[in-house]
């Protein structure tokens, strides 16, 4: 179990760095929010892989870690309820605006 954990750890540490040379810039800080940002481990694995940036939580940058991810997904939920994009050629290079997922609706 604790070896499953680590590798998770590491592996979500190390896929976030991967996409550093395909951003537009290097960001100079990064805010992480969530669980993840309870997660001293994650949060020396990120602060490792990418350097020099910052690595802060929500919390230190004076927001809150559990109400931006909850207030992110609920941004994206009603986007899709209208039938909005949620994801964009410019943010994550799909090949048009998508709504993503499928709506089960009662």
């Amino acid at each position: 179990m604790e070896d499953g954990a680590a590798t998770l750890t590491a592996l979500t540490a190390t896929a976030a760095a991967r996409i550093v040379p395909l951003l537009p810039r290097v960001p100079k800080t990064w805010i992480v929010s969530g669980g993840g940002a309870r997660n001293p481990t994650l949060m020396r694995m990120l602060a490792e892989r990418l350097a020099p940036a910052r690595v802060q939580t929500a919390d230190d940058a004076g927001w809150s870690i559990d109400a931006l991810e909850a207030q992110a997904f609920a941004y994206l939920a009603v986007r899709r309820l209208r039938g909005l994009p949620i994801s964009l050629p410019a943010t994550t290079g799909v090949p048009r605006p998508l709504c993503g997922g499928v709506l089960a609706e009662p």
